[in-house]
C-alpha cells in the first residue's frame, strides 16, 4: 500500500469456528502496534477506537452457537484509512445481515445474542432496570439459560470499550434502557376474552413503557392493534388475535435489536471518521479493507439466515477463484507466457442459482411474497420444485423421494463448493417479508429517550402517506453482497484462510479428514498449484523500471533504449536474473522471490546516495534562491536609502538657501528629519551651521563689547539651564550698588571703604537678604573686590559688618547647582531686590561643619546638626524678589515667577 499508494484489502474466510474474528483481531493489533513512531494523538485515538469496536461489536452482533462460542452473527468489512507516512487517521464499518433472530431463541446448545451482556452488570443497575439475575425468567434468554459462557468476566470489558469510543453516559443508560426492553417485551403474554385481545400482566406494559419513555396506553395500542390506511384519509383500527400479537411482539423485539446494533455501529463510525483530513494538505489517503464476515454453516436445521450466510461464503468464493485462479492464467496467456492450463472447480452455477434474476431462488423468495393470496412456505417450495428441478445443484425429496435425510413440503437441498446443506423452507417467507407494523415506528419516533428515537426516523412518516413497497430481506442483502464484492475487487486483494481442525471445540484435536475437506473446497490446492507452476512477481515495465532503474547504469537516471522492455531486459542482465524471468507483451514476470528480494537490497543500499543527491540539489536550490532574494532585497533597499538621502539633501538646500538673507541667519529653519544612515552627517552639520551663524554674529559686534559677550559666555556656561534671567539680554553693571548709589546712599561709603582697604577694584556689589538658623531675615549688602568679600550693613550706612578675605573664598553656588560643599558659617543671603541679580549662597548654613547636599529638584534636601531638614523651592507669580521662610518640615524658598 505505502510502495503503490494502491487500495488493498484483507478476506478473511473459513467455516464457522474456524478462527476468521481472532485473525482480524491479530490483524488489527498488527497495525496498531507498527504504526504512529511519533506517538500523534490523534492517530492513537484512531487505533484505540479501532481496537475497542472489537470488544463491543462482538458482545452485541456474536453468539454461542454449536459450532462456536464466539459466533459472529452479522458480517463486518472495516475501511482503515492511511495517510501518506502510512498512520491510521480513520475508518469506517460496514455491517451485514445481523441474524437478529437469534434474540429471540437459540438452537440446542446455542444461546442468544442479547440480554447476556446484562447480567454482568452490578445488581442495583438491575434493579433499576426490573431485572432479575437468572435468564431463565425471560422467554429470550430460556435456550441459552445453561450456557457455560461467562457474561460477567467481559461486562467491565465493554463498559469500558465504549466509554473509550465516545458513548456518553447518557447513551449507555439508553443502550441498557433498550436491552432490559427486549427482555420484558419477550415475556409479555396475550389472552382473548369476548373477541378481545389483552395482555395477560399489565405491569409488564408499564415497565416497557418506563424504560422506552413512551405512554404506557399508546404502547399497548401497539401491541394489540394495528392501524390500517383505508383509503381518502379514512383510517381503520384493526384488533390482533392473541397469535398475531405475539407475531407484532417478536417482529418488534427483532427490529429494536436489529436498529440498536446499526445506531452502535454507526456512533463507533463517528468515533473513527477521519477530521480534518485535507488530501491537498496531507497527501493521498489510501485504504486497507479487513473483511470478517460470516463463515459457511451447516446447522442440523438450516433456516434462512444460514442460507443468505451460505450464500454470501459463495459470492467470495467466486470473487476468489475469478481473482487467483482465472484472471491469473487468462493474464499469463494474454502476456504470451508459456502456460499449461490448471483446473479447478468453478461455483459460478450455485451463485446464479441463487441469485439469478427471474430465476433465482431469491427472485423466486420474492415472487411468492409479493403475491396476491395466501402463499404458504410450501407453496413456495413447489415453485422452487417446478422451476429449479432441472437444476444440477438443486435437489428436494420430491424431487429425489428416495433421500430420506429430507422432509416432504419441508426441506430442500443445495449443492454448495463446501458441501451439500439442507434448508428448511418453513419461515423463508416471513423472514423475508421481514413485516413490521408503522404502529411501532411512530410509537418509538415520539419517545422521550433521544436514543431510541434516533433509531426510528422512518417513524415520522404518516401513515396515510404513499409509500412505495419495501425491500425484501433478501434482496437487500445480495445488493449488499454484490456492492462487497465490487469493492473488494477494485481493490488487491490478500487471502487469510481459516481451517477449523474439528468439530469439538478442543484445542489438541486435528482431524485429518476435516482439515483435507475444508482445503479441498476452499480451492487451496488448486491455488498453489497456479502458485507454484506460476511466477511470484508481475509488473508493467514502465512502473518495474520505476522502482528499480537506479541499480543499472544503463537505466539511471533514464535509458536511451527503444523500449522499456530492453531496458528492463538490461538491468537484469546485468544483475544475472535473465534465467529466472520471462518477458511478456507489457509485464515482467519473476518466477521466485530470491531474485526480488537481492533487487530489493541493491535499491535499499543505493537509496541514501540518492536521496543525499537530491538534498544537495535541493538544498543548492534553496541557497541559491535566498541568495536572489536577499540580492534583490539588498538593491530594493540601496536605491531606497539613496532615493531617501537625495530627497533629504533637497530638503535641505530648499530649506536653507536663503539663510544669509534672513535676519537671524537661519536659527528659526528647521531641520528635516534625516534617515539613519545620515544620523551623523545632521549632527556634523548643525555644529558647522552654528558655528557659521556665530561667526556670522559675532563679525558685526564692535570690539569694544567683545569683553562683555566673552563674560556672557562664560556666564552661560555656568547658569544655563538653572536660571532663566542671567542677564544675556542687557548690559552688565557689576557694581549694582555704585550704580544706584543715589538711591541707596552707598556712594559715600564706598571711597571710605576704598581709602582704608586700599582695594583695587570692585568685582560684583549688590543687596541681598540673610536667613539666619532660626529662619528670620535680614537685609545685607555684599560686595567683592578683588582683595575680599564684604558683608555690609544697609541700614546703619552700609557699615562693614565682616570681611573674608578672597582667597579663602572656594565655592560661589547657586542653590540648583548641583554639588556638595562645605562651610564654616552659618550665612544664607538672598538676591537683592534689584532685577537681574544673581542669587548667592555662602558656604555654610553648618556650624558642625557637616557636608551640605543640595539636588536641583522641587525638593531640596539639607542634611546638618544630625537631622534633615527639607528645602523646598515654590514658585510665587505675584512676588518680585525671593523670599526665605522657616517651614513645619524645613524651609520654603519663595522664587519669583517672572
Amino acid at each position: 500500500m505505502k510502495r503503490r499508494a494502491k487500495d488493498t484489502c484483507i478476506v478473511i474466510s473459513g467455516e464457522s469456528g474456524a478462527g476468521k474474528t481472532e485473525a482480524s483481531k491479530y490483524i488489527m493489533q498488527y497495525i496498531a502496534a507498527i504504526t504512529n513512531p511519533t506517538q500523534r494523538a490523534e492517530v492513537e485515538r484512531v487505533k484505540n477506537v479501532l481496537l475497542k469496536s472489537n470488544c463491543v461489536l462482538e458482545a452485541f452482533g456474536n453468539a454461542k452457537t454449536n459450532r462456536n462460542d464466539n459466533s459472529s452473527r452479522f458480517g463486518k468489512y472495516m475501511d482503515i484509512n492511511f495517510d501518506f507516512k502510512g498512520d491510521p487517521t480513520g475508518g469506517h464499518i460496514h455491517n451485514y445481515l445481523l441474524e437478529k433472530v437469534r434474540c429471540l431463541w437459540a438452537q440446542t446448545g446455542g444461546r442468544c445474542s442479547h440480554g447476556n451482556l446484562l447480567l454482568g452488570a452490578p445488581a442495583t443497575l438491575l434493579t433499576s432496570l426490573h431485572l432479575c439475575r437468572d435468564p431463565g425468567t425471560y422467554r429470550y434468554t430460556q435456550e441459552g439459560a445453561q450456557g457455560d459462557v461467562n457474561d460477567a468476566s467481559g461486562y467491565q470489558a465493554v463498559e469500558e470499550a465504549m466509554a473509550v469510543i465516545g458513548f456518553s453516559a447518557e447513551e449507555l443508560g439508553s443502550v441498557r434502557r433498550i436491552l432490559a426492553a427486549i427482555l420484558h417485551l419477550g415475556n409479555l403474554r396475550f389472552t382473548q376474552e369476548d373477541e378481545t385481545t389483552l395482555v395477560e400482566d399489565t405491569s409488564g406494559v408499564s415497565v416497557l413503557a418506563e424504560l422506552t419513555a413512551t405512554a404506557p396506553e399508546s404502547l399497548r395500542r401497539a401491541l394489540l392493534t394495528r392501524t390500517v390506511a383505508a383509503g381518502a384519509g379514512e383510517l381503520i383500527e384493526k384488533v390482533h388475535s392473541p397469535k398475531e400479537a405475539a407475531y407484532a411482539r417478536d417482529a418488534c423485539a427483532k427490529a429494536i435489536y436489529e436498529r440498536l446494533f446499526c445506531w452502535i455501529v454507526g456512533r463507533i463510525n463517528a468515533g473513527i471518521a477521519a477530521r480534518g483530513y485535507d488530501a491537498r494538505v496531507h497527501g493521498k489517503s489510501t485504504v486497507i479493507g479487513v473483511l470478517d464476515i460470516y463463515g459457511f454453516e451447516i446447522f442440523d436445521t438450516n433456516s434462512f439466515e444460514q442460507f443468505c450466510i451460505n450464500y454470501c461464503n459463495e459470492k467470495l468464493q467466486q470473487l476468489f477463484i475469478e481473482l487467483i485462479l482465472r484472471q491469473e492464467q487468462a493474464e499469463y496467456q494474454r502476456e504470451g507466457i508459456t502456460w499449461q492450463s490448471i483446473e479447478y472447480f468453478s461455483n459460478e452455477p450455485i451463485v446464479e442459482l441463487v441469485e439469478q434474476p427471474h430465476h433465482g431462488i431469491l427472485a423466486l423468495l420474492d415472487e411468492a411474497c409479493l403475491a396476491a393470496g395466501t402463499v404458504t412456505d410450501h407453496l413456495f417450495l413447489a415453485s422452487m420444485d417446478t422451476r429449479l428441478g432441472h437444476h444440477p445443484h438443486y435437489t428436494s425429496r420430491k424431487l429425489c423421494p428416495t433421500d430420506k435425510t429430507m422432509e416432504f413440503n419441508r426441506d430442500f437441498r443445495i449443492k454448495h463448493y463446501a458441501g451439500d446443506v439442507t434448508y428448511s423452507v418453513e419461515g423463508f417467507l416471513d423472514k423475508n417479508k421481514d413485516t413490521l407494523f408503522q404502529d411501532f415506528k411512530r410509537l418509538f419516533y415520539n419517545s422521550v429517550d433521544p436514543v431510541l428515537r434516533a433509531m426510528w426516523p422512518d417513524g415520522e412518516q404518516s401513515i396515510t402517506e404513499v409509500t412505495k413497497r419495501p425491500l425484501t430481506t433478501g434482496t437487500l442483502f445480495k445488493n449488499s453482497i454484490v456492492a462487497l464484492v465490487e469493492n473488494l475487487a477494485s481493490k488487491e486483494p490478500y487471502y487469510v484462510r481459516c481451517i477449523k481442525p474439528n468439530d469439538q471445540k478442543s484445542p489438541t484435536l486435528f482431524d485429518v479428514e476435516r482439515c483435507r475437506h475444508q482445503v479441498s473446497y476452499l480451492g487451496l490446492l488448486e491455488n498453489v498449484r497456479v502458485r507454484r507452476a506460476g511466477f511470484a512477481y508481475r509488473q508493467p515495465y514502465h512502473r518495474f523500471l520505476l522502482r528499480y532503474k537506479m541499480t543499472c547504469e544503463y537505466t539511471w537516471p533514464n535509458h536511451l533504449m527503444a523500449s522499456d522492455q530492453e531496458a528492463t531486459q538490461a538491468l537484469l542482465e546485468q544483475h544475472g536474473f535473465q534465467d529466472d524471468v520471462a518477458y511478456g507483451h507489457t509485464k515482467v514476470f519473476i518466477r521466485t522471490p530470491r531474485t526480488l528480494v537481492c533487487l530489493e537490497q541493491e535499491r535499499a543500499q543505493l537509496i541514501p546516495i540518492i536521496v543525499l543527491l537530491l538534498q544537495k540539489a535541493w538544498r543548492g536550490a534553496l541557497a541559491r534562491r535566498r541568495c536572489r532574494r536577499l540580492r534583490a532585497a539588498y538593491t530594493i533597499m540601496a536605491g531606497y536609502k539613496r532615493h531617501k538621502v537625495r530627497a533629504y539633501l533637497r530638503e535641505l538646500l530648499r530649506r536653507f538657501q536663503a539663510v544669509r538673507t534672513l535676519p537671524d541667519f537661519g536659527k528659526s529653519v528647521v531641520w528635516p528629519e534625516p534617515p539613519v544612515v545620515l544620523a551623523h552627517f545632521q549632527d556634523a552639520s548643525q555644529r558647522l551651521f552654528r558655528r557659521w551663524r556665530a561667526r556670522q554674529i559675532i563679525k558685526n559686534i564692535p570690539p569694544s563689547e567683545m569683553g562683555q559677550i566673552r563674560a556672557k559666555v562664560a556666564a552661560m556656561a555656568a547658569l544655563g539651564g538653572l536660571r532663566e534671567a542671567w542677564g544675556c539680554q542687557r548690559g552688565w553693571a557689576r557694581d549694582y550698588l555704585s550704580s544706584v548709589r543715589a538711591a541707596t546712599g552707598f556712594g559715600v561709603p564706598a571711597p571710605r571703604l576704598k581709602n582704608k582697604v586700599h582695594f583695587g577694584s570692585v568685582l560684583f556689589s549688590c543687596h541681598v537678604r540673610k536667613i539666619n538658623r532660626f529662619g528670620k531675615s535680614q537685609d545685607r549688602a555684599i560686595l567683592v573686590t578683588d582683595q575680599h568679600v564684604y558683608k555690609l550693613d544697609p541700614r546703619k550706612r552700609y557699615l562693614m559688618m565682616r570681611a573674608i578675605p578672597l582667597s579663602t573664598v572656594s565655592v560661589l553656588n547657586h542653590p540648583g547647582v548641583p554639588r556638595a560643599w562645605q562651610g564654616d558659617k552659618n550665612t544664607l543671603y538672598t538676591p537683592s531686590p534689584h532685577r537681574g541679580t544673581p542669587l548667592l549662597m555662602m558656604p555654610g548654613y553648618c556650624r558642625t561643619k557637616r557636608e551640605l547636599q543640595v539636588r536641583v529638584s522641587d525638593c531640596i534636601q539639607l542634611s546638618f546638626r544630625g537631622r534633615r531638614r527639607l528645602l523646598t523651592v515654590e514658585t510665587r507669580p505675584d512676588a518680585a524678589t525671593p523670599d526665605f521662610s522657616k517651614s513645619r518640615d524645613g524651609f520654603v524658598l519663595y522664587w519669583p515667577g517672572r
